[in-house]
């Protein structure tokens, strides 16, 4: 059986994502043990998206990679140790930013309730609020009961995080391994419209597509000029982007308008035009209302992938160390 089978029957036959795991995750998991748990996350999530308004992209890049590395477990959150050196550290982990939001987050849910709520459930939650502030209601729902994963290695990033060099063919390979399908890679793929991208993650698509110094042909070319006034070289790795011209800090449906535009910023934007199957879903998603049905139910199943539940993994008191 594949691991999407697998995943299926469980949602089938349980009736809850996770069961399959030892435990569930589900609506309202910390009713009983820390009712206030959400409304106190959201609330401090809020507060720093308002001082901040780069949070949301910040926030739901930082959950699609922990989820995309041992699943929702919280482990892109751990500090490297002397013995070992973790995810965060990873090439594509270095431009990931607000841990410190996302402990301060999680101090506010301690001092109601110590020990009760995952730093994994605080990540994923905080995702949602975040993106969701400027609307005033959430985007997505978000079940909860996952626990803490204790094992975080630089290595398993490296492999499990989707490269923005990838085509399509290791896109689909890599959101199959997590069991999710090519519906999932090009609608979670819309998270893309906030944000920005790093030069040096897109530097080749300007001057050195095929190892010739030349440029992707396959990329708007007055697009392509103008980034060339932003990136100078292929070695500038902080000069940055909006990965949505435009509409960087406006979570909407603008992203595919930007790739039918040949103006996807990321060769793995720029895929999802190679595939018959994936140009169809790009032109469906040009409807905003069905974008974000469908982005809910996407994040819903991505924010399920791997958890640790039950009795498995802990309850970390502070996100950046295991216990």
């Amino acid at each position: 059986m594949t691991n999407q089978a697998f995943i299926l029957l469980c949602m089938v036959v349980f009736g809850v994502v996770g069961t399959c795991r030892g435990g569930s995750l589900r609506k309202g998991y910390y009713k009983d043990t820390c009712p206030d748990a959400e409304e106190i996350i959201k609330k401090a999530t809020e507060k720093h998206v308002a001082n901040d308004p780069t949070l949301p992209a910040r926030f739901l890049r930082m959950h699609f990679h922990d989820c995309f590395v041992r699943g929702c477990d919280g482990s892109v959150l751990l500090n490297s140790t002397t013995n070992n050196i973790a995810e965060k550290d990873a090439i594509p982990n270095l431009t990931l930013a607000g841990f410190d939001v996302i402990d301060d987050i999680k101090a506010e849910v301690e001092k109601k309730c110590p020990n009760v709520v995952s730093c994994a459930d605080v990540l994923a939650l905080a995702a949602r609020d975040a993106v969701s502030f400027k609307f005033q209601t959430p985007l997505w729902e978000v079940l909860t009961g996952r626990r803490d994963g204790r094992i975080s290695r630089i290595s398993e990033a490296l492999a499990n995080i989707p490269s923005p060099l990838s085509n399509f063919t290791a896109l689909v390979r890599n959101f199959t391994s997590k069991g999710l399908n090519v519906h999932d890679l090009v609608v979670l793929s819309g998270g893309h419209t906030i944000g920005v991208g790093h030069c040096n993650t897109f530097g080749n698509r300007l001057y050195n597509f095929t190892g010739r110094s030349d440029q992707d042909p396959s990329l708007n070319p007055t697009y392509a000029s103008f980034l060339k006034t932003q990136c100078k070289n292929l070695s500038d790795n902080t000069t940055f982007v909006p990965m949505d011209p435009g509409s960087a800090l406006t979570f909407d449906n603008n992203y595919y308008v930007t790739v039918k535009q040949n103006k996807g910023l990321f060769q793995s934007d720029a895929a999802l035009l190679t595939n018959k199957g994936s140009r169809k879903i790009v032109d469906e998603l040009l409807d905003s209302k069905k974008f974000f049905t469908e982005f809910a139910q996407a994040m819903k199943r991505m924010g399920a992938i791997g958890v640790v539940t039950g009795n498995e993994g802990e309850i970390r008191k502070k996100c950046f160390v295991v216990n």
